[in-house]
Order: C-alpha cells, then sequence, then structure tokens
C-alpha cells in the first residue's frame, strides 16, 4: 500500500514541495517524502503513539533520509493526525494510513490548491480515495481501490482497542 500511495502522489512531491504523512508509523513514507521534495521542501509526519514516533525517528536516522532531520526540512511529531498539522501547511501532498469514517475537513484546508490526498474512507467497506483540490478551492475525487485498513482514531481509543 505504501508504493500505491507514494505513486499517487510522485506529482505533488516535487523539490521544494510540502508533504504531510498522516500515522508515519516506521517513519518510512514520511522519509521516502522528504527524499522526494528535498531540502528545501518539507515532510512532516504525524503518529499519535510516542513511541512510534522515537521509533520512527531512529529508523530515519539510519536511512538516507537522515540528513533532512538535520536540516529540519524533515520532521515527525506526536499529534492527532485527524487535525492534521497546520504549522508547516498547506500541503502539496497529504497521505493518510488510516481509514477515517469520513474525510476530515481540517485535512481539506491544509491541503493546497493543486494539491492530493489520498486516504482509505469507510468503516467495514473501505475505499482508497484520491481528492485534489482545484486551483478554485473545489475538490475533485475518485476511489483508486477497494482496502483494509486500521481505524484514524484518538490514542486513546486505539490502547482501548477500538
Amino acid at each position: 500500500m505504501h508504493a500505491t500511495c507514494f505513486e499517487l502522489s510522485t506529482d505533488n512531491l516535487l523539490p521544494g514541495m510540502r508533504a504531510l504523512d498522516i500515522g508515519s508509523g516506521s517513519g518510512y513514507l514520511v522519509a521516502c517524502f522528504a527524499s522526494m521534495v528535498g531540502p528545501q521542501g518539507r515532510a512532516v509526519g504525524i503518529e499519535h503513539i510516542p513511541e512510534l514516533v522515537s521509533a520512527s525517528i531512529e529508523n530515519i536516522q539510519k536511512s538516507a533520509a537522515s540528513p533532512f532531520l538535520e536540516l529540519c526540512s524533515l520532521s515527525v511529531h506526536v499529534g492527532d493526525g485527524r487535525n492534521g498539522w497546520p504549522e508547516f501547511a498547506p500541503y502539496d501532498a497529504i497521505h493518510v494510513g488510516a481509514a477515517a469514517r469520513e474525510i476530515p475537513k481540517q485535512l481539506i484546508n491544509q491541503l493546497k490548491p493543486e494539491g492530493r490526498l489520498v486516504i482509505p474512507v469507510g468503516n467495514i467497506f473501505q475505499d482508497l480515495k484520491v481528492i485534489d483540490k482545484n486551483q478554485d478551492g473545489s475538490i475533485t475525487m475518485h476511489d483508486e481501490t477497494a482496502v483494509r485498513y486500521v481505524p484514524l482514531t484518538s490514542k486513546d481509543a486505539q490502547l482501548r482497542g477500538y
């Protein structure tokens, strides 16, 4: 799925662009995003489990993306991904690695015109949606494929098993 989502986002991962990876887990995809947008761009990862943030930073430090951490063009933060990360918005590309019941408005608001959001949406039946924000702020959306992801939820709900 990482490869599919990465491929769907490549036109929005050019040097100097900004990318947001929600549910950044191991740090793998946000490191790939950083490598694409380069030192003039910005790649941001969000994960709501602090131990995963620490582990992902350790993973990135061992990878070819390590210099981007030092240059501060790559960062990983503890936070609720449903709220995005407004500090570095607007983003050219946003990837969500967990299924939302509905598309969070905050993510659409943090998407740059001509930006792309790739997000699984649904509960039991889920679709990987590709959402493009047009220059006038309207959105165009299509379903890429059926998927099965863990739910996009709060830390507390995830730890309780919901």
